[in-house]
């Protein structure tokens, strides 16, 4: 049913505003946007008259609930449905395709945390009872077996049940995968043991010890309890994904103050908001939505947006971002883009399109598991068939014996461990060394980046301005410049005037009184001076600024551009109109970047900086730390422009930045990479953070990396080996030269015995 259907149709339409069935009899009607609109009564007609968008938006939301949200897989985007669920292809959880700020936690780490702490003491008691409880008088063999049985029934069958349905499924689907190994090896370690438990006189006496037949509950329960835990850990990286547009979605006010066409005010829901309306932003308050300025005058923090500092004026006529903060003065807006036309809605779409285009990465040990299991199963097949046939009597027996050896000695625990536990060590040493590996596909993809993007301020920058120098131009002296600006700007909450009183108090000037103090915020302030210079005018802002009250700074233009050349952002002093001196704040580059730059340099990467900066400061900053191109006022589309440029050309890009416009390019880079200094945004959407915001940080991040793939790919051959020498002899190969089966009990040792030796290959990272 269409949203026209719900509210229009005179046959079966629904009162927009009640939800009652309303017929073409209905008398009460309404047009709206070429449109009508059936009501049951007067009441429900004058309310939806009053607020027609309201009651539409609200119908929206009802048809949304009905659909249900829309979710895909993160491996595999193509894959999409309503409502959540596992993906066909690859068995992954379904995940929503835009977030919302009311989303809990996903429900499959709910479920399996609940699965996983079910099963841990019932797998401790049965892997114990297997470890320990032989050879017992206490504890006959014939009650052990059933005691296992007990214990590991639970785990399997109800704790291991979503790997069954999963591993059913990718046969389905011939899809096969590691579910498909799980589910096999799990299953039939189990219904080996429950025959061998119920029914033990079907198995040769020699396999037999002590009257009782050799069972392997502690395997498929042990197989579950450290598959959930996988997951556990896996789905918690996944969620910081839908953490970076939480984070957006939540840089929004929820309300916003409207004023209507008689005068009142009234307080709105932020989606109610519609094109024209027109709204009040008190000091302290975030603008709602973006719009134009039609009264007032006020300081507002862009910092979420452009990641600078500085806040800048806006007045009559100037155009207002939503989420951003209005600082000290009232202003009264009219909207001009709501909903999802607004800034902030654009930045969340970038993120979601970056983080649903990139490429998935398909590991290896998946793609080895898909043909490994048909092997696999056809081994156990043949291995059955010919001892049933040719084998000594019981010829089916032992068929059936070595079969389940087969199955039981290439059960996944090495090949399954091999990649997680590397990545386990590798995360636990990195976040030792200053840096956080948010998921595994991020240690895989750091060694091979080739060209890494960064941000300036806050990441080549400390983020935090500076006062740098004063510079006299007439009769007063450089100090007294400094004197006198921060006597002016004692009165300022701008950053730049901060430092410059900072810079002054240091010094242990004796700070004039300046009365008549009035703020440009962004460009400049003005005031009069007492004491020494009792009366006369004192102005201090940018070239902007200096125009506007009529001083000329043409003399001082070279002086100012030479600074500016180094990185400064440069302000103009006039006494009663005359300009008497410059004063430069910067933002400082980091002690460690230089360093960083260089060393990034040696490891032969390509070094780009992209900034919202001016092009004198940036290429000033990029010339002294000698980095390779240049992009200056760029905006966070540019940025993301960039960075699909780039890996068109068949760059590995990494992005470096720690601001809120950096978000869209650190989701769309193929390792995004915050400072632990930056916004939380940016490190949500980033797939490494620098805790200590050294850039430093990527070199001992890359070192990890190539440790890390190296390490998994020694486990993978070591597992693939294993299998290839256990498979073979559990089939019996050894039988005709030698008499040597491998029972069931041994391959499960060895099965054992492999995950060990990959599990100590693995902590061997821990020393490099």
């Amino acid at each position: 049913m269409t949203k026209q259907d719900k509210t229009v149709s005179p046959e079966t339409g629904k009162d927009p505003v009640c939800g009652m069935s309303v017929d073409a009899k209905s008398t009460h009607r309404y047009q709206h946007k070429g449109q009508t609109f059936c009501f049951c009564s007067a009441g429900c007609q004058s309310k939806f008259a009053t607020s027609p968008d309201h009651y539409l938006a609200e119908g929206d939301k009802q048809e949304a609930t009905e659909l249900g949200v829309w979710h895909t897989c993160p491996m595999h985007p193509e894959v999409r449905q309503s409502g959540p669920g596992t993906c066909p292809k690859c068995g992954m959880a379904l995940e929503p395709e835009a977030p919302s700020l009311g989303d809990s936690e996903h429900p499959e780490l709910v479920d399996f945390r609940r699965r996983f702490l079910f099963s841990l003491p019932f797998t401790t008691m049965v892997f114990a009872l297997a470890m320990l409880g032989h050879g017992h008088s206490w504890l006959p063999g014939i009650w052990q077996n059933w005691l296992e049985l007990m214990l590991a029934t639970p785990v399997v069958l109800w704790a291991g049940r979503p790997f069954f349905v999963r591993g059913i499924q990718s046969v389905i689907n011939r899809s096969l995968n590691m579910w498909t190994l799980i589910g096999l090896g799990t299953s039939l370690a189990y219904l080996y043991s429950l025959v061998a438990t119920v029914a033990p006189r079907v198995f040769p006496e020699a396999f037999a010890i002590d009257g009782r037949v050799s069972v392997y509950f502690e395997a498929s329960a042990m197989i579950i309890s450290l598959t959930l835990l996988g997951q556990l850990m896996e789905l918690r990286a996944r969620a910081q994904t839908s953490g970076a547009i939480k984070a957006l979605l939540g840089l929004a006010p929820t309300t916003a103050r409207r004023i209507n066409d008689d005068g009142s005010e009234e307080d709105i829901a932020i989606e109610n908001i519609q094109v024209g309306s027109r709204l009040r932003v008190t000091p302290g308050e975030k603008i709602p939505i973006d719009g134009i300025v039609e009264e007032g005058r006020s300081s507002v923090d862009e910092s979420m947006l452009t990641g600078e500092p500085i806040p800048v004026t806006r007045t009559r006529g100037d155009r207002v971002i939503g989420a951003t903060l209005n600082t000290n003065g009232t202003l009264v807006i009219r909207s001009e883009k709501v909903t999802s036309d607004t800034t902030l809605a654009q930045i969340v779409s970038l993120v979601i399109q970056a983080q649903r285009s990139r490429a998935p990465m398909q590991r290896l040990a998946d793609v080895v598991s898909g043909y490994f299991v048909l092997v696999v199963l056809t081994v156990a097949i043949i291995t059955f068939l010919s001892w049933g046939f040719v084998g000594p009597d019981p010829s089916w027996v032992y068929g059936l014996i070595n079969a389940v050896a087969v199955l039981i000695v290439a059960c996944p625990c090495a090949l399954g461990l091999a990649t997680p536990m590397s990545i386990m060590v590798a995360t636990g040493k990195a976040a030792n060394s200053g840096v956080l590996f948010h998921d595994a596909a991020a240690i895989e993809a750091l060694r091979l980046i080739d060209t890494i993007v960064i941000d300036k301020t806050g990441t080549l920058t400390e983020g935090k301005p500076t006062f740098k120098k004063a510079v006299s131009l007439g009769e007063l002296s450089a100090d007294e410049v400094l004197r006198l600006a921060a006597s002016l700007n004692q009165g300022s909450e701008h950053p730049l005037a901060r430092a410059i009183v900072m810079a002054a108090r240091e010094r242990d000037m004796n700070l004039a009184t300046v009365s008549d103090f009035d703020s440009e915020s962004g460009i400049g302030v003005t005031g009069q001076l007492n004491g020494q210079l009792n009366g006369q005018q004192l102005s201090l802002g940018n070239t902007k600024f200096m125009r506007q009250h009529h001083v000329d700074v043409n003399s001082a233009q070279s002086s100012a551009d030479q600074m500016r050349n180094q990185g400064a952002s440069v302000m103009y002093l006039a006494l009663s109109g005359k300009l008497v001196g410059l004063l430069a704040v910067s933002d400082p580059i980091k002690s460690s970047t230089h360093a960083a730059i260089r060393a990034l340099h040696e490891r032969g990467l390509k070094i780009i900086m992209a900034t919202g900066d001016g092009e004198i400061t940036a290429q000033a900053v990029a010339s002294e730390l000698g980095i390779d191109e240049v992009h200056s006022e760029v905006t966070p589309r540019d940025k993301l422009n960039l960075m699909s440029r780039l890996q068109a050309e068949g760059r590995k890009v990494a992005m470096a930045g720690d601001g809120i416009n950096d978000a869209p390019a650190l989701a769309q880079a193929d390792v995004g990479i915050a400072m632990g200094t930056g916004t939380d945004v940016a490190m949500n959407s980033a797939q490494v953070t620098l805790i200590k915001g050294d850039l430093r940080g990527i070199l001992e991040a890359r070192r990890i990396s190539e440790l890390t793939v190296s390490n998994m790919r020694q486990n993978l051959l070591f597992a693939l080996i294993y299998n290839s020498a256990g498979v073979p002899v559990a089939a019996g190969i050894l039988y005709p030269l030698f008499g040597l089966l491998l029972s069931p009990m041994i391959a499960a040792l060895a099965m054992s015995l492999s995950s060990v030796s990959v599990i100590s290959n693995a902590l061997r990272l821990r020393g490099q």
